[in-house]
C-alpha cells in the first residue's frame, strides 16, 4: 500500500505542515492554544514551523504513504527556534492565557534531559489515514536510526490518546505539566539503546 519511509528534503515541508496540521486539529493542548479554527489553521503550521525547522537541515524529517503520516526529529544538541515558538502564538493566544503558556514552556524546557538525547517534536499521521499502522511504521524507522546512536529519546504527549502508542515502542511516562487550565502534557523518555 505504501512504501518504506523515506528521509524528507527540506522542499517537502509545507506538504509536511499539512499533514502536521490535518493531524493535530483535534489535540487537546494544540486547541487550547489555538482555541478556534481560525487561529488553529493560520498559527498551528507556524508554531510547528518554529519547533522542527531544524530537523529539515539534519535530514530527519521522515514520511510514509505519500506524506499520510510525518515523524520529525532534531538531533542531540540542536533545538528548535523559540522566538519562532513566541512569535507563532503571540497573536494567536488570548492575553489572559500567555503567563500560563509560558509557565507550560517553562515546565517543558525544565523537563528536558539536560543530556544528549533525540526529541521528537512532531509525529503526526493525516486522520484519513489514521489506524493504517503508518504512524508505527514510521516509529519504527525512525528509531533505528536513534537506536544507531545508542541515545535515548524523549517526546511530549499533548495527547493522553497517544500514551500506549509511544509505550509500544519503549517510550516511558515521566513526568507532565500542571498548570491552571490547560490540559497536561505527558513527558515521555525512551532509554538509549544498543
Amino acid at each position: 500500500m505504501s512504501r518504506e519511509p523515506q528521509v524528507e528534503r527540506a522542499t517537502d515541508a509545507a506538504v509536511a505542515a499539512g499533514t502536521l496540521t490535518a493531524g493535530f486539529m483535534a489535540d487537546p493542548v494544540m486547541r487550547w492554544i489555538f482555541d478556534t479554527p481560525q487561529k488553529y489553521l493560520t498559527g498551528f503550521p507556524r508554531f510547528a514551523a518554529a519547533m522542527h525547522g531544524a530537523a529539515f537541515a539534519h535530514d530527519m524529517t521522515f514520511q510514509v504513504g505519500d506524506h499520510a503520516g510525518v515523524a520529525i526529529w532534531l538531533p542531540p544538541g540542536v533545538q528548535g527556534d523559540s522566538e519562532g515558538v513566541v512569535a507563532a502564538i503571540q497573536d494567536k493566544v488570548a492575553p489572559e492565557k500567555m503567563p500560563e503558556m509560558f509557565e507550560i514552556a517553562a515546565q517543558v524546557g525544565g523537563a528536558h534531559p539536560d543530556y544528549p538525547h533525540w526529541y521528537l517534536p512532531w509525529l503526526a499521521v493525516d486522520p484519513a489515514r489514521q489506524s493504517q499502522g503508518l504512524g508505527a511504521r514510521l516509529m519504527k524507522h525512525s528509531l533505528r536510526i536513534v537506536d544507531e546512536s545508542g541515545l535515548p529519546a524523549w517526546l511530549e504527549s499533548p495527547n493522553p490518546r497517544n500514551i500506549p502508542f509511544y509505550e509500544r515502542h519503549g517510550f516511558e511516562v515521566v513526568g507532565r505539566t500542571q498548570t491552571a487550565t490547560a490540559p497536561p502534557i505527558h513527558w515521555m523518555l525512551r532509554p538509549g539503546r544498543g
